[in-house]
């Protein structure tokens, strides 16, 4: 870690650091910020990921720990200064951490085969909110899915605000990025898992008994986006639809909420 006086906005690598809250420049350039003290010892658990470590002299003394584990994977940590730091965070109250990580996604044909026998799989089609997405790649983890697929016009796996929401299990599990969400279907089939689409209007009761044979699947679930859920067309793709029954009178569940509610009941049936 260095000792050197913290490092000023100006700097160059902090401008540099600064240039990736663009997601052209991301894209470009395969890095991204990962902001916080959970987002960070996240990345820095994942070999290879982080590139450099930026953190206040405050957050240093708070989080020895990460400035530890950072020395210990010859990570460079460097101490900015506040106002340093706040350029490089979309947060409203800073923790005083941020990392510049390498991109985590991969190719979908490297990760969805049948030699690979995963067992659940999330697929997100045209999913917006950079919160929800993270939401949900935190729910797959803690569900134990193999692979997180943000397919057709979802927002950017690296978003700041998706890569906080995740508090970490972005670098826990294995993320692809597939611009074409029926392909993403086809690729889900193709490995021998069982699509399941998640639609309020879907044929199959989530809690019905009768559908824990299915559940108990190797299973991709299928997700649309927060507002008007999967297309007829995506839907038709799947091999089900699944409903989760409302008994009050709210009009929906929220994505993440009903990614959750899907997921551990496959996870369950699955470990039945």
């Amino acid at each position: 870690m260095t000792t050197t006086p913290p490092l000023a906005a100006s700097n160059a690598r902090v401008k540099d650091a600064r240039r990736l809250s663009r997601r052209s420049v991301r894209s470009e350039r395969r890095l991204f910020l990962a902001d916080g003290p959970k987002a960070v010892e996240g990345a820095l658990a994942s070999p290879g990921t982080v590139v450099e470590v930026f953190a206040t002299v405050a957050a240093t003394g708070s989080y020895a720990a990460l400035a530890a584990a950072a020395d210990a994977a010859g990570v460079r940590w460097s101490l900015v200064e506040d106002k340093a730091l706040a350029s490089l965070s979309d947060s409203v109250t800073p923790a005083g951490v941020v990392a510049v990580c390498r991109h985590l996604d991969r190719p979908l044909d490297d990760l969805l085969s049948p030699e690979r026998s995963h067992r659940l799989v999330a697929i997100c089609a045209d999913v917006r909110d950079p919160g929800n997405a993270g939401t949900v790649v935190r729910c797959a983890d803690a569900a134990g899915a193999d692979l997180v697929v943000l397919a057709g016009s979802s927002v950017d796996a690296h978003n700041p605000k998706t890569v906080r929401a995740s508090v970490g299990s972005v670098f826990h599990l294995p993320l692809a990025v597939e611009d074409d969400a029926a392909a993403a279907v086809r690729a889900a089939q193709a490995a021998g898992l069982v699509v399941l689409a998640a639609d309020g209007a879907g044929e199959v009761d989530l809690h019905d008994p009768s559908a824990e044979p299915l559940l108990a699947r190797p299973t991709a679930w299928l997700f649309g986006n927060e507002a008007w859920g999967l297309p007829p067309e995506l839907a038709a793709l799947a091999d089900h639809r699944v409903r989760i029954p409302i008994h009050g009178r709210a009009e929906s569940l929220n994505l993440s909420t009903a990614a959750a509610l899907c997921l551990y009941a496959s996870a369950r049936a699955q470990r039945a």
